[in-house]
């Protein structure tokens, strides 16, 4: 089995060497920023200083693990971490397919085109410009939003220092970010499902709502499940950047987070813990795993559709 291995192999490398060339630079690539450092996770377990190195360090073992989650900041930031995750997934996932359900109905194809370019734009933008607009809209004095809500009779407030209104601009930014880039997708799900599935469907009588439900949905399905598998696996590692943007003193009882907190300990405090924040990041790391695993074993029981 293994010389037959070799041999196909062999013909697979002499017949399609160009793509084997071309797939080089990822597999460098994901050694080096991948790989390599989860090396670096041994971290978690020592008193580590860049100066003395792992072997001057002190061996600490499971210490930061139970300074960490026996802390009283812990379920502080716990509850932020899946108030945020739950709102990106409950509300940032559903946006996404639904603007994609909405763009494939659409038959005029320059107003497609037009809707799609000015979705997709905001994700080839920098996230720091893209935070930095927001807080344009957002400022008091000279805010597009203050001056909306002025236009409406309402009075000009700090939008980004109320802790009621931080979650709705965490959650909507986001999704005016992302959502034109996360339709690409689904669309090219959608252009797979059968056309005559839809004219079957409206022989029956259905209309444009009865076929997205029993013939668009269903078609789509296991796209569906792949994508809320993959993001159910980033909930406990919420990106600290967007976080790091936005929130400020004001907001920081709902808007820190367990990647800010690991931020701040590892490289953004002047007291730096990088066993801490690598003990926290490794607790992120492995919960997330097994949420996947979860995931993955409901969807397989549910919906007959999984990752393996």
């Amino acid at each position: 089995m293994n010389k037959s291995f070799g041999r196909r192999l062999g013909r697979d490398l002499k017949y399609n060497t160009a793509l084997y060339v071309m797939i080089i630079p990822v597999i460098v690539w994901y050694f080096i920023f991948v790989y390599k450092p989860l090396f670096g996770t041994i971290m978690a377990f020592f008193d580590y200083s860049p100066v003395r190195g792992y072997e001057k360090s002190t061996w600490v073992g499971l210490e930061y693990f139970v300074t960490y989650l026996g802390g009283r900041n812990f379920p502080k930031h716990l509850r932020n971490t899946l108030v945020h995750s739950a709102c990106t997934l409950f509300i940032g996932f559903p946006s996404a397919v639904v603007l994609a359900l909405l763009l494939n109905e659409v038959r005029v194809k320059w107003f497609k085109k037009t809707i799609q370019t000015l979705t997709y734009l905001p994700h080839f933008v920098s996230l720091v410009v893209c935070m930095q607009l927001v807080k344009q809209f957002c400022m008091t004095d000279t805010g597009l939003f203050n001056d909306i809500i002025v236009m409406f009779g309402g009075e000009r407030s700090s939008l980004l220092q109320n802790p009621s209104l931080y979650m709705p601009i965490y959650v909507l930014s986001g999704i005016w970010k992302e959502i034109g880039w996360s339709t690409i997708i689904y669309l090219a799900a959608l252009s797979a499902v059968d056309e005559q599935l839809y004219e079957a469907a409206r022989l029956d009588g259905a209309g444009r709502l009865k076929q997205a439900i029993h013939v668009t949905l269903p078609g789509i399905m296991p796209t569906l499940v792949i994508r809320f598998i993959m993001n159910v696996g980033t909930i406990m590692a919420v990106g600290y950047e967007k976080s790091l943007l936005l929130y400020n003193d004001s907001v920081m009882e709902v808007a820190d987070i367990i990647s800010t907190y690991m931020y701040r300990m590892g490289i953004g405090g002047q007291i730096k813990m990088y066993g801490l924040s690598a003990a926290v990041d490794l607790f992120n790391a492995l919960v997330n795993v097994m949420l996947v695993i979860l995931a993955n074993k409901l969807s397989r029981k549910l919906t007959e559709n999984s990752l393996w």
